[in-house]
């Protein structure tokens, strides 16, 4: 099955998320298939926090790809936050 995740990349106590496509038999930091944006939960300033490329997001939705949890949470926060 494939899925859309966050895989952890970064330094110890500085994480950064990249939103990736990959098969669900793949490990979390491993081989994916496309990244279609990342998410810095200790950006700060004029860092950019959250950015999803959302028309990629929605063909693979379209084909079959089952979101995470947190994934949709981030999703949800960003289409919101864009829209406004």
């Amino acid at each position: 099955m494939v899925v859309i995740r966050l895989s952890r990349s970064g330094a110890k106590k500085r994480p950064f998320y990249n939103f990736v496509v990959t098969d669900s038999r793949n490990r979390r930091d491993g081989r994916f298939v496309e990244r279609l944006g990342f998410y810095n939960p200790v950006a700060s300033g004029a860092e950019e926090p959250l950015r999803i490329a959302l028309d990629r997001l929605e063909y693979w939705k379209q084909n079959g790809a089952q979101v995470s949890p947190t994934a949709a949470r981030l999703v949800k926060q960003y289409v919101t936050k864009v829209a406004a």
